[in-house]
């Protein structure tokens, strides 16, 4: 993963800026934001999916194989 995404710090310094005084959040800075939010979604339901098979690790999150397919397959805007 880039520095740039998983830096969320830098993502937030630059939605206070936007909503300085009484002015609306910049509509870019929400855009960023949800897309961010999805790739980061589609990434950890991929990684979900490459530990199904280790239960071990399954375990360590208190899912069963069968929820963690369940939850690797939802698509990333859910």
């Amino acid at each position: 993963m880039s520095i740039l995404f998983a830096n969320t710090a830098l993502l937030q310094r630059a939605g206070r800026r936007a909503a300085v005084g009484d002015h609306q959040p910049n509509s870019w800075v929400k855009l960023l934001d949800k897309w961010l939010s999805c790739s980061e979604r589609a990434h950890q339901r991929a990684d979900l999916r490459n530990i199904a098979d280790d239960p071990h690790l399954l375990a360590d999150l208190g899912l069963t194989r069968d929820e963690a397919l369940e939850q690797a397959d939802k698509p990333f805007w859910q």
